[in-house]
């Protein structure tokens, strides 16, 4: 039978603080290769091959927008497809933009949805992919599917939904159950009970409606959520490949859960049963479970030496990472910090998150190599009135035409060809040249090769912090 046209959502929102400091608020753990080649987001894309689908639409905040392009462009997937928030609401309003869209894209037929979050994992994608294609005949008839995880053991960390009675369909092959309650995180006593009955699924927060009865529904129990988004969806700015909605209507939505606002109160909600393989690495235990380990049960990730070690998660992101006579350890490097845990006690490390959030610091905001739409800049040191960072403009890219009221900059040019901008002035320089750029100057950096630029910045003056910037020109959008 065809089915209606499939629209992929994929929620990219959610700054993942318990998998600090590899996660941070400007680069989250759904934008990270935590496990194989792609990143959490670039998987669940790949994740659709073979389901019969539209191009993705991905949810995400406005600051991870050039993030969230790169990535969809690696797989060839950027088609105006990224829809912006000014700021996180939840998933209910989130959805709302999405099924918004979708329904404006496809006035005549009310399109399906097929909601994911961009940084689960799946193990077995045959099995995710066929109780989508189970799922499919409940959703075309006005149903809303929610995906219930088959728990393989007591897991307190994850919301759970007990089944009701067997839903019928006109497929004589898919299975669904209605949904007799959602309940919220158990104690461990109460989560042995749940999986030994048989009857609950974790609550994957992955769905399949259609758009129009989402909208319905919402309209039904949260008219507030509904009337805030279609007034951010009533005038969309489209800018490059990014749908902005209207910030000030957005930022008076409620801020609410799908499941709150929806699932709980529908009359039409069933469950479909997935056993895929599925985690939502909320915690470094978890990443360590799903991992591939070496004989000694240890994940090693970057360069690491471990001797006489069992059973940790060691990641070395910019060094020699070495370990000896430990064991359920979780040891996680980067350029700017270190975590060491107890692997029974990660889901304490937003604790220490809050704590660097309290004491003004910036370990848990950025990283110290920090990604932008032409590029990326890594600080390499710093004192007193000068900074020195290393930058990496990709071909056919370049920075803004800007000029800067507290410091100067040399530039060394260590590969690849750089097109500099100076007052009246352009030159080409290629490797092992260098420019000087007085304080105050108008200047621009362009990379016209087919290889990445690389330089050394050298900062000097009495205020060096990335506001201090004049731009005239940029052709991403940021005047």
């Amino acid at each position: 039978m065809s089915h209606s046209q499939l629209y992929p959502v994929i929620m990219a929102g959610g700054n993942g603080s318990r998998l600090w400091p590899l996660s941070r608020v400007l680069y989250p753990k759904q934008f990270l290769c935590l496990k194989g080649e792609l990143t959490m987001l670039q998987t669940t894309i790949s994740r659709l091959n073979g389901v019969e689908c539209e191009s993705p639409v991905v949810i995400c905040n406005e600051e991870h927008r050039f993030i969230v392009a790169e990535q969809l462009r690696e797989l060839n997937k950027l088609t105006e497809n990224i829809v912006l928030e000014p700021a996180g609401r939840n998933t209910a309003p989130a959805i709302a933009l999405a099924a918004l869209a979708a329904v404006r894209n496809q006035p005549q037929n009310d399109p399906l949805m097929l909601i994911l979050a961009a940084d689960h994992v799946i193990q077995n994608e045959d099995a995710f992919r066929d109780a989508v294609r189970n799922a499919l005949p409940f959703a075309e008839a006005g149903k809303l599917v929610t995906f219930g995880i088959v728990p393989d053991l007591p897991e307190t960390g994850y919301g759970y939904i007990r089944r009701g009675e067997l839903a019928n369909s006109s497929d004589v092959d898919a299975v669904a159950f209605g949904v007799a309650q959602f309940v919220e995180k158990p104690d461990i006593d109460t989560a042995q009970a749940y999986v030994a009955s048989g009857e609950y699924y974790w609550n994957s927060g992955m769905f399949l409606f259609r758009a129009g009865r989402y909208l319905e529904e919402l309209k039904k129990f949260r008219p507030d959520i509904l009337d805030a988004c279609e007034k951010a969806m009533a005038n969309i700015d489209p800018d490059l490949d990014f749908v902005r909605v209207d910030e000030a209507a957005f930022l008076a939505c409620p801020d609410e859960s799908i499941d709150y606002a929806v699932m709980e109160k529908t009359a039409d909600a069933v469950v479909v049963p997935m056993d895929a393989g599925w985690s939502d690495v909320g915690s470094w235990s978890s990443l360590w479970d799903i991992s591939a380990k070496n004989q000694q049960g240890n994940v090693h990730h970057g360069d690491v030496i471990s001797h006489d070690t069992e059973n940790s998660y060691i990641y070395a992101e910019s060094g020699l990472v070495t370990t000896v006579g430990v064991k359920d350890l979780i040891v996680v490097q980067t350029k700017d910090a270190v975590l060491i845990a107890d692997r029974d006690h990660v889901q304490s490390v937003k604790k220490v998150v809050e704590q660097i959030k309290f004491d003004g610091r910036h370990e848990h905001h950025n990283h110290r190599e920090v990604y932008r739409p032409w590029g990326k800049y890594d600080s390499i040191d710093e004192g007193d009135r000068y900074q020195v960072k290393r930058i990496t403009v990709k071909p056919g890219e370049g920075l803004s035409l800007q000029m800067h009221h507290h410091r100067a900059e040399h530039w060394i040019i260590v590969a690849g060809t750089a097109k500099v901008t100076l007052g009246e002035e352009t030159k080409l320089l290629g490797e092992n040249e260098s420019i000087y750029i007085p304080l105050g100057v108008t200047h621009c950096l362009e990379n016209p090769g087919k290889i990445p630029l690389d330089l050394i910045e050298v900062r000097s003056g009495t205020y060096l912090e990335e506001d201090d910037i004049v731009r005239f020109e940029d052709r991403y959008g940021r005047i």
